[in-house]
């Protein structure tokens, strides 16, 4: 998660304001970005065991030890729980000691690319000196949820006090679970709902291409991205697959009176968390909040507010695309290329509409509930996953050609689709690929994983 935001502003007064707020994210074409954000573990190279944030060689060292490339610390009390640069990326820590990276907003897939490389060689350098290294999979493929330490935040406490009550996997989601996720921007509410749209019916797609979970506590969990999994049982109220995103009348408006029903988590407030974890953001618009009697929010409350839903497509002032579980260097490039393809050039835009608008609403749960366990192997209609992620992989693929964003070597953005490709080709993840090895090669054994699959 991001580091937390600074400054309130004025008491929001006109519920209008919280549709507007999303709604200024509208931007001309040519001033479309993409922001990639990835999560990976943090192990210990001596035992692959997770590192707590005080230990010499924890999460607090590390974030220290990354100061030295210009990163400014954010703290919470004494503790630094996150980086920040100018250019408005960030370096932050969940609540199980993943290290993430909210990359800058950025022009072209090839620039979010050199990103990424610049901070995996950043991190992997302070890590070996603390003895520690890193993995992209979508969740722990070793530790217990007992043996994974908090992180000191605030937030996360609360969080974690209230999971329990709404699902048996809310924990499980915060403590053991990695993703990669894109942001995009849209240009006007008509191209949001329409993106909207096609990237949620296209999520299970996106899921499936990236499944990278199939390990629970040393052994097969039976799904292909248990990570998605995770996701169906941690709290109905802020998850699902909101339907009314296809219904006639869907927008901005739409999405805020959803947010309004979503049960708070906190306020933010002189760097605090303060516990408002079940209660209503209506009722804090009305100054009836018992966290904060009298006090109304404001826009900046909304932006944290926005952050506590969980939907596979998530929007802001941009649109999030949430489906994928992590994975190495080339997947972390492949998921905003494959995104970026579909939703940024409109004859492809329209092409992928073509294809998901005629879906019904239990074609597309099918997808959502069969996709976790079977991944590109999920029959659909007349076929299979696998051959719907053919498909959308041309679209894609047509539509960064269409971009012609070339890097210093005259490569087009294509070029980080082909790991995309094989998997279609193939009907092979990378949660396929971790099960063959680990029922021929690694003798049924998972800690192999640790050393062929870290960066």
């Amino acid at each position: 998660m991001s580091a937390p935001a600074s400054g309130l502003g004025a008491p929001i007064t006109d519920r209008r304001e919280l549709a507007a707020y999303m709604e200024s994210g509208n931007k001309p074409i040519e001033n479309w970005r993409l922001g990639t954000e990835h999560e990976k573990f943090v192990f210990r190279l001596s035992d692959k065991t997770a590192p707590s944030y005080e230990a010499p060689d924890g999460i607090g060292a590390l974030l220290g030890g990354l100061m030295r490339f210009g990163w400014q610390p954010v703290r919470e009390g004494e503790n630094i729980i996150a980086l920040t640069r100018p250019d408005g990326s960030n370096v932050s820590l969940e609540p199980g000691g993943q290290l993430e990276l909210s990359g800058a907003p950025l022009k072209t897939v090839n620039e979010t690319c050199a990103e990424v490389h610049t901070h995996l060689a950043e991190v992997k350098e302070v890590a070996r000196e603390l003895g520690l290294g890193l993995i992209g999979l979508g969740f722990n493929p070793k530790a217990k949820r007992a043996d994974v330490p908090w992180m000191p935040k605030g937030r996360y406490k609360i969080m974690r006090d209230y999971m329990p009550k709404r699902g048996s996997l809310g924990l499980d989601m915060m403590l053991r679970t990695c993703t990669v996720q894109v942001n995009l921007d849209f240009a006007s509410e008509a191209d949001m709902v329409k993106k909207f749209r096609v990237s949620l019916a296209l999520q299970p797609i996106a899921t499936a291409l990236f499944a990278n979970s199939p390990f629970t506590e040393g052994r097969p969990n039976g799904f292909k991205s248990f990570r998605s999994q995770v996701w169906t049982d941690t709290d109905p109220d802020r998850t699902g697959d909101l339907a009314f995103v296809f219904e006639d009348g869907f927008g901005f408006e739409r999405y805020a009176d959803y947010m309004l029903k979503v049960p708070m988590y906190f306020v933010y407030r002189d760097g605090k968390y303060i516990d408002a974890s079940g209660q209503s953001f209506i009722d804090f618009l009305d100054g009836k909040l018992p966290a904060l009697p009298g006090e109304r929010p404001t826009i900046t409350d909304w932006s944290d507010h926005l952050t506590t839903a969980f939907p596979e497509v998530r929007l802001k002032k941009f649109l999030e695309m949430r489906g994928a579980d992590s994975g190495p260097w080339k997947s972390i490039c492949a998921l905003p290329a494959f995104w970026v393809g579909l939703l940024y050039d409109d004859t492809a835009l329209d092409a992928a509409w073509d294809l998901v608008k005629n879906w019904s609403a239990e074609e597309r749960a099918h997808l959502r509930r069969e996709v976790p366990k079977s991944g590109l192997q999920t029959p659909f209609r007349f076929g299979s996953v696998k051959d719907l992620a053919a498909r959308v992989l041309e679209i894609s693929e047509a539509g960064l050609k269409a971009r012609a964003r070339r890097d210093g070597w005259g490569n087009d953005e294509t070029q980080y689709l082909a790991s995309l490709i094989e998997a279609a080709r193939t009907g092979k993840s990378a949660a396929d690929i971790l099960l063959a090895r680990f029922n021929d090669a690694w003798g049924r054994k998972v800690d192999p994983v640790y050393d062929e699959f870290a960066y």
